[in-house]
């Protein structure tokens, strides 16, 4: 470890410790903090007072499309015997929550590490259709509940990411959230490509999420709304949980994607500001 890194690390403890006293004292006076902010595209601050966490915590059994792990782990030093711990972790791209990068299903698209970053600041909207994937779990998000969603809480905002709320993060550790059939077909919800298409053109979203393992649903043999929505320059996030904790309408989207050297996606931190 090098001197730099100690020196570092001790000026990020203490500017710590004075913010922790900073606050302290003000609660102690009575003084309110303020909330803090984030930056909306728009450039205008946005208030906040809660954050809700949308990732899954990501396991080397974490279900993941191919049934394959999602990730082994070496002990490469250990604190008995090195007084440090470091793993090596070895996974592919698309595991846990993760993001779909232009590329991923494109000729040239942007890598995970270009996607422009106040892309993934954004207003989210959440398509709740629990009721609809309960009694088919093919079912596939359509421009009818675009429709319904806006005749209710109004139009999707330019640059939001529109996110399916299906029910699937609930069926994580169950054989449910794969669904794969003696056929090995999966099954659960995904995006119909005619809503990509809406999204696309007629709203101008930046990003589609999705609590299942893809954005196009389980027995998709095509992918059609992956081919369709990537090559266009937008992203996409899978495996999201905990929507069902936000309002359909006014959440902050904070897209935590990864900054991997030509990646085609990759897990990342996924947060709402409310």
């Amino acid at each position: 470890m090098c001197n730099v890194c100690i020196t570092n690390g001790v000026a990020a403890s203490v500017s710590r410790r004075a913010m922790m006293a900073g606050g302290a004292a003000a609660m102690a006076s009575g003084i309110a903090l303020k909330p803090r902010t984030a930056m909306a595209q728009t450039g205008e601050q946005i208030s906040f007072g809660r954050v809700v966490d949308l990732t899954h915590r990501l396991t080397p059994d974490f279900p993941t499309y191919f049934g394959t792990p999602a990730f082994t782990a070496e002990d490469t030093f250990t604190w008995d015997e090195n007084r440090v711990n470091l793993k090596t972790l070895t996974y592919p791209e698309h595991v846990g929550t993760h993001f779909d990068a232009p590329i991923h299903f494109s000729e040239d698209g942007a890598t995970v590490d270009e996607i422009a970053v106040e892309n993934l600041v954004c207003p989210l909207a959440i398509i709740d259709v629990r009721q609809a994937a309960s009694e088919d779990a093919d079912y596939r998000l359509t421009p009818d509940d675009i429709a319904a969603f806006e005749a209710e809480h109004g139009e999707i905002p330019v640059g939001a990411c529109v996110a399916m709320l299906s029910g699937w993060a609930d069926k994580v550790s169950a054989d449910d959230f794969r669904g794969a059939d003696g056929d090995g077909v999966l099954h659960f919800p995904g995006f119909h490509v005619e809503t990509a298409d809406f999204l696309m053109r007629e709203r101008q979203v930046n990003g589609i999420g999705v609590d299942t393992l893809s954005l196009d649903h389980g027995p998709s043999t095509d992918s059609p709304v992956h081919y369709a929505w990537l090559p266009s320059g937008r992203w996409g996030v899978e495996c999201l949980r905990g929507l069902e904790a936000l309002p359909a309408l006014g959440a902050t989207l904070i897209a935590g994607a990864p900054r991997f050297a030509g990646g085609t996606g990759g897990p990342g931190r996924v947060m709402a500001l409310l």
